[in-house]
Order: structure tokens, then C-alpha cells, then sequence
């Protein structure tokens, strides 16, 4: 499943659950890609979707095509996946689809 995502007001949303979740002593390379995604979110809480403002959108878009291309994640993970009338951003064209 991709992870679902919005833009509003300039602001990019993720599903809270679609993020990668945390597990102590769980699989390093996913823990490490959830700290990554939440360095650079504006908020990321526990109950809501986590947020992304303009100015991060090449590093997220640079960290989900790392993480694709590690191999150690699937495709789907790290894949962003907007409605269909959502007109996606340049900067995340490679890192996105639509449902």
C-alpha cells in the first residue's frame, strides 16, 4: 500500500497510517527510514498525518528515492499516492502517484 498523501494550504499531509512505525529492536533499515521521514516533517504526531512544508519537499522526495533504490523497503513504501485530482508537484513527480 502507498503511502496516501494531500496537499493543502502548500503543505504536504501523509497518512498517519501509512507512515512507517517504529519498533525497538525491530529491522533497522525501516526503523532508520521512520526517524528519516520525521527529521524533516513540521509535525508528526502520533494520532495525525504528518506534515511537510514546501521548503523540505526535494529532501523528502530525494530520501523516499534512496530508501526505493536501497532495496531493503518495498516499492510501495516509499511510494506517495495522491488523488487522482490532486495535481502532483514537481519536485515529487518521481516519488508519486496517483490512486
Amino acid at each position: 500500500m502507498e503511502m496516501k498523501a494531500k496537499i493543502e494550504n502548500g503543505v504536504l499531509f501523509i497518512a498517519r497510517q501509512d507512515v512507517p512505525e517504529f519498533k525497538k529492536g525491530g529491522y533497522a533499515v525501516r526503523n532508520s527510514y521512520f526517524w528519516a521521514l520525521r527529521s524533516i516533517a513540521g509535525r508528526a504526531s502520533r494520532h495525525g498525518d504528518w506534515e511537510y512544508e514546501a521548503e523540505v519537499w526535494l529532501a523528502l522526495s530525494r530520501m523516499l528515492m534512496a530508501f526505493s533504490r536501497s532495496g531493503y523497503l518495498g516499492f510501495r513504501e516509499t511510494v506517495l499516492e495522491f488523488p487522482c485530482a490532486q495535481k502532483i508537484p514537481e519536485l515529487l513527480q518521481g516519488v508519486s502517484t496517483w490512486e
